[in-house]
């Protein structure tokens, strides 16, 4: 089996955050039911990349820690037309923190939120931008 490796999100509500990036075009590949039997951890693949989200409490139980306040990275998320995304977000339960805009290295890009507000950058390459 290949080494991978992959960002790991904390949520309060699993399911309703998963269901955010499946809408931004991952699949589940993954679900484990947490203690309670409501989703306790889901895995998410969308060609190479991969992503999973799983319970605020995991950190505490697996490894003894208490997550912080938020957010505390970035995910940035390839998709076909970045304004057409943001334009979804809001029915996935997400929010755009701010518009689209062509940037220099010869990308689009705009920024959202997902359900909980981590931030998710959205890119496409700018037609005829080298990149």
């Amino acid at each position: 089996m290949p080494l991978r490796a992959f960002p790991v999100l904390y949520a309060k509500d699993v399911e309703r955050v998963a269901g955010f990036y499946v809408a931004l075009g991952f699949a589940e590949h993954a679900r484990l039911p947490g203690p309670d039997g409501s989703p306790g951890f889901v895995g998410l693949r969308r060609d190479g990349a991969e992503l999973a989200v799983t319970t605020e409490d995991s950190p505490r139980m697996l490894a003894g820690v208490e997550p912080g306040p938020g957010p505390r990275h970035e995910l940035f998320v390839y998709v076909e037309d970045v304004d057409a995304a943001l334009a979804g977000v809001g029915g996935a339960g997400g929010s755009v923190l701010k518009d689209a805009a062509d940037m220099p290295w010869g990308e689009r890009v705009g920024f959202v939120a997902d359900p909980e507000g981590n931030v998710v950058s959205l890119a496409a390459p700018v037609a005829g931008a080298a990149t």
